[in-house]
C-alpha cells in the first residue's frame, strides 16, 4: 500500500498546476491578424494570450452583439472552481497518506477518482454551456446582424474541442497544460488504486 499511496499523493498534488497553468485555450485565426488572437481559460478567470488579445476580441464581438469576455467576478465558476480543485487535491493528498499507513483500503482512491471525473464532466458541461450562451445571446441592437439562409441570427459558438469557421475567422479549442496535468494526476490515481488493490490480494493469498 505504500507505493499505492505515493502515487495517490502525486496524482492529487497535480491538480494544483490548474492554480498556475490555463485549463483551456481558445484561439482565433483570420487573414486580417498575422498573430492569431487567444484566451487562455484558467480556473479563475479568462487572460489573453497577448497583452491586449481580449481587448480586440471584445471589440470584434462588439459589433455582431456578442457579450464581452467575463471577468471572474462576473461569473460564480471562477470563484467555486478554484474551491472544488484545492478540496479534491487536499482529499486525495489526504487519502494517499491514510493509505501509506494502511488506515483505509484502496477503494478510496477509486472513489476519489470517480469522484474528480463526475466533477470534470459537469464542469466540462457548464463550460461548453457558456459557449452556447457567450455565442447565441446577441445584442438585438448589434451593429452587424447577420442571418442564415432561413433568416435566423447565426451562431458564433467556439467549439468546445477542435476547429470550425466562424465568419472569416477559424476558432481552435484544445486543452491545455492544466488540463494534461490533471488528466495525468486522475491517471496516476487509477494506477494507485490498482496497484493498492493488487498489494492487498497478494497479503491475503
Amino acid at each position: 500500500m505504500k507505493k499505492s499511496g505515493v502515487l495517490m499523493i502525486i496524482g492529487s498534488a497535480l491538480l494544483l498546476g490548474l492554480f498556475i497553468f490555463p485549463l483551456w485555450n481558445i484561439e482565433l485565426e483570420a487573414p486580417q491578424y498575422p498573430d492569431p488572437l487567444g484566451m487562455n481559460i484558467f480556473i479563475g478567470g479568462i487572460q489573453g494570450e497577448e497583452e491586449f488579445d481580449i481587448q480586440n476580441i471584445d471589440g470584434i464581438n462588439h459589433y455582431i452583439g456578442m457579450k464581452k469576455i467575463p471577468k471572474p467576478v462576473e461569473m460564480w465558476e471562477f470563484q467555486t472552481f478554484p474551491l472544488v480543485i484545492g478540496g479534491m487535491a487536499a482529499l486525495g493528498i489526504l487519502l494517499g497518506v491514510l493509505g501509506f499507513f494502511k488506515i483505509i483500503s484502496p477503494n478510496w482512491f477509486l472513489a476519489w477518482l470517480i469522484l474528480m471525473s463526475v466533477l470534470g464532466i459537469l464542469g466540462m458541461y457548464d463550460f461548453n454551456s457558456w459557449l452556447l450562451e457567450y455565442g447565441t445571446d446577441l445584442d438585438p441592437k448589434a451593429i452587424m446582424k447577420l442571418t442564415d439562409a432561413e433568416g435566423n441570427p447565426l451562431n458564433y459558438k467556439p467549439p468546445l474541442f477542435g476547429s470550425q469557421k466562424i465568419l472569416n475567422f477559424t476558432a481552435h479549442s484544445y486543452p491545455e497544460t492544466g488540463a494534461y496535468l490533471m488528466f495525468a494526476g486522475m491517471l496516476l490515481t487509477l494506477v494507485a488504486w490498482i496497484t493498492g488493490r493488487n498489494s492487498v490480494a497478494a497479503r491475503k493469498s
